[in-house]
């Protein structure tokens, strides 16, 4: 049986009811590891209210809590998009309400290799082709995907064998939804032929992440303003800047790395700043807050960025604090 290390005591489980997150629900049970579940019922099939009515079940019978948000989306060409939006602002509402330190998650082997698939197809560097990690630390929580190592084949006998109830979802087969065509044709049966070398793959290309990965933290933070060291290297530059996204859960897709590098300053999905000096990378909110003249003065003397001044207003700090 997989270990599962999970060193916090307020963890919540993304529930489907599904056979990833059944079996992660029931081998986090089996080690004793506590959890309280969450499940988003999309209304797109008359078998979620099933899923809904067994996620309630698990957790009355095993003394979990168990949240719920009802959404009614529309299957359009956004609709996974939307639906992960949704998802992960539900799970961060609970997390921020509930005090809970970790979100585990039920990604697994295929859906790893599905990710690598879809992100080579786009064209992607090493950090983002196996973009799917174990451990993934966010600003107020962290995300734990422990069964990234076991394919679905595997969870799913794990579920056979103990004669444990789960549910196939129907639109998992539509290849409308770019993830299904890549799990159809490729993924599963790439799995189910050369797993242990895929498996492996994944291990030695972590491996070279890592000895390649050069961890670079902010030279200045406050609140959601953070501020590094340019490293005159546009690749580095590039990879801090994803990094910092993807802790306040934005990807950024090829062409706005591309526009990063050629404009230097400029605003990410109309939410967050970069700016990239000469010498720092500043990436702060984006805010309309109204500065007064002096402020304003005092950011020009002090060379702070144009894009990033109101949010420095906004948080009542001083330029000169930037002046390193």
């Amino acid at each position: 049986m997989l270990k599962i290390k999970v060193s916090t005591t307020k963890n919540l489980l993304a529930f489907s009811g599904g056979i990833d997150s059944t079996a992660l629900f029931f081998l986090l049970l089996k080690q004793n590891i506590p959890f309280d579940i969450a499940i988003v019922d999309y209304n797109l099939r008359a078998q979620s209210k099933e899923e809904v009515a067994y996620a309630k079940e698990l957790a009355v019978k095993y003394n979990k809590k168990c949240f719920l948000k009802e959404v009614n989306l529309t299957t359009n060409s956004n609709f996974e998009m939307q639906a992960r939006n949704i998802r992960y602002a539900f799970f961060e509402e609970l997390i921020k309400e509930n005090s809970y330190q970790t979100l585990i998650t039920a990604h697994q082997l295929n859906d790893k290799l599905e990710w690598f698939l879809m992100q080579l197809t786009k064209g992607a560097g090493l950090v983002e082709l196996i973009g799917l990690e174990e451990i993934s630390i966010k600003d107020e929580y962290t995300i734990l995907r422990p069964l990234l190592k076991v394919s679905k084949n595997d969870l799913q006998d794990f579920l056979d064998k103990d004669k444990i109830k789960y549910f196939i979802d129907s639109t998992n087969i539509d290849e409308k939804y770019k993830r299904n065509y890549f799990r159809k044709n490729f993924s599963n049966e790439l799995i189910k032929e050369y797993e242990k070398g895929i498996r492996n793959s994944f291990k030695y290309l972590e491996n070279d992440r890592n000895s390649l990965k050069i961890e670079i933290e902010p030279i200045y933070k406050k609140e959601l303003l953070e501020v590094f060291k340019n490293q005159f290297d546009e690749n580095l530059n590039i990879k801090i800047i994803d990094k910092s996204l993807k802790r306040r859960g934005f990807l950024l897709s090829k062409a706005q790395r591309d526009e990063i590098i050629f404009q230097k300053e400029l605003t990410i999905s109309h939410k967050i700043n970069i700016s990239i000096t000469n010498k720092y990378i500043f990436i702060a909110p984006k805010s309309s807050t109204i500065m007064t003249k002096e402020f304003k003065e005092s950011c020009r003397v002090n060379k702070i960025p144009k894009n990033i001044r109101a949010y420095i207003f906004e948080i009542e700090l001083n330029p000169e604090d930037l002046i390193f």
